[in-house]
């Protein structure tokens, strides 16, 4: 990417922290913003760290001044346990962080404005079955997703058109298909599956046992955190202002995935499954045909390859905590 004055928001969490680290490789000036630091980004990934509320229009103005790309990837979020417990706060604090964002980089002058959306736009009613075909970005409509975090994304992707519609705002969506790997949330409720896998595996003693949510039948594709930051910045570079999907088209099922963790562990563990915990949707799977083909991009890191290095990263960590 030609060298630019960048803002990444969210930047102490998961996406946000791998992303901001990358464009500086590349030479960009980095803004990186959080309201909070798990300590996955340090300041030598960085030009500028900020730790601001984006809730306050004041601290959006500060966020975008002087910067030519906005990568807005603030959020409340979490993985389905919290996703299905937790909706008023999640859609406030998440349409107040956009809106607000979005006028602040119109004032501003910026160049260029990201947004990330999520699988979890797509309706309920086309992710009923396991075997699922992969979902592709027309299929968004009639929309009926399955909770109100994807209703605020949603709304988000369309306060964006709207943005670019009226405003000649220029803008890029992703939306995000499970992504996952190393320094990402693995305990305190707001991991996703491949993280929480992890973390049960590591803990659980050899031979030991683990609790798997729902029947473990329900399926997934999971997109490694160095595939989806390669495609968001070449989305970013591109003239595309549509959504496009960024994940995988590997299929898998919550109890494969469980088993490739267990052998990467070397341990043997049995599994029990909850079936009064929450699971989402009983399928969801990412086409990438259009991505293909507008952006030439495809994941290139397989799934026993990310959760790897995942389990290893996640492994280390509980073990130094409990030095």
């Amino acid at each position: 990417m030609e060298e630019k004055r960048v803002l990444v928001t969210g930047a102490g969490g998961f996406i946000g922290s791998h992303l901001a680290r990358e464009l500086y490789k590349q030479g960009n000036f980095i803004r990186a913003l959080d309201i909070k630091w798990d300590g996955y980004i340090e300041d030598k990934y960085c030009s500028e760290k900020l730790t601001l509320d984006l809730r306050d229009f004041s601290n959006c103005l500060k966020a975008t001044q002087g910067i030519d790309y906005v990568f807005n990837l603030a959020a409340n979020m979490g993985g389905i346990g919290f996703i299905t417990e937790v909706g008023a706060d999640v859609m406030r604090d998440n349409v107040l962080i956009n809106t607000k964002m979005l006028e602040a980089s119109l004032k501003n002058k910026v160049k260029r404005f990201f947004f990330s959306s999520s699988a979890c736009i797509y309706p309920t009613y086309r992710q009923a079955s396991p075997d699922i075909k992969g979902l592709k970005e027309e299929d968004a409509y009639p929309a009926d997703p399955d909770n109100f975090y994807g209703w605020e994304k949603l709304y988000t992707e369309k306060m964006m058109e709207a943005y670019n519609r009226d405003y000649h705002l220029d803008i890029r969506i992703a939306r995000y298909h499970n992504i996952y790997g190393s320094e990402g949330t693995y305990k305190g409720g707001r991991e996703k599956s491949p993280a929480a896998l992890c973390r049960k595996v590591a803990e659980a003693a050899d031979p030991g046992e683990i609790e798997i949510w729902g029947d473990g039948k329900q399926a997934r594709s999971y997109c490694y955190i160095d595939d989806c930051v390669r495609g968001t910045i070449i989305l970013m570079e591109s003239d595309y202002t549509k959504p496009l999907n960024i994940g995988s088209d590997n299929l898998v099922t919550i109890d494969k995935l469980s088993d490739i963790i267990i052998k990467i562990s070397g341990k043997k563990i049995k599994k029990k499954y909850n079936s009064l915990a929450p699971q989402g949707v009983r399928g969801r799977n990412a086409d990438l045909t259009l991505v293909k083909k507008i952006l030439d991009w495809y994941p290139k890191v397989s799934l026993e390859e990310g959760l790897k290095e995942t389990y290893k990263w996640i492994s280390a960590q509980l073990k130094n905590t409990k030095v």
